[in-house]
């Protein structure tokens, strides 16, 4: 008997992504650059605000994930680092799954449990994956 998670050789593959490049699953170094990036912008706005209020910093961390996510297809660190959220089989995420998604990540736990395509449970509630622009 095989495992299944064996039968495919790169993330991606059973969600019909390429192996590399535009349209490939966005890797660990670049979604953690990009969640750095999202957080630093956080807490700069944070301590420039709110005192350095940590229910600040998140509540700004969540509303740039809600706001851009929908509207720029990822966050600021996302485009940065040149990725974009679309729903597993293409297409615009809507405004709900946004809200779904950044809820999770807040959690944190849901973010760091993935599936053999590099998919946080975040993302897999919400039917959306990060992908190389």
């Amino acid at each position: 008997m095989t495992d299944a998670a064996s039968e495919h050789t790169y993330p991606g593959e059973r969600l019909g992504l390429p192996e590399t490049g535009p349209g490939s699953i966005a890797r660990p170094g670049r979604r953690i650059g990009a969640l750095a990036v999202d957080w630093a912008c956080a807490v700069l706005v944070s301590v420039a605000f709110f005192a350095y209020d940590s229910l600040a910093t998140l509540a700004v961390f969540a509303i740039v994930q809600i706001v851009f996510l929908p509207t720029l297809g990822g966050s600021p660190g996302h485009r940065l680092l040149g990725m974009r959220l679309q729903l597993v089989h293409g297409g615009w995420v809507g405004l709900w799954r946004p809200i779904v998604r950044t809820a999770l990540l807040c959690l944190v736990i849901p973010a760091a449990i993935w599936d053999p395509d590099q998919r946080g449970l975040h993302d897999k509630a919400a039917g959306t994956v990060l992908l190389r622009a």
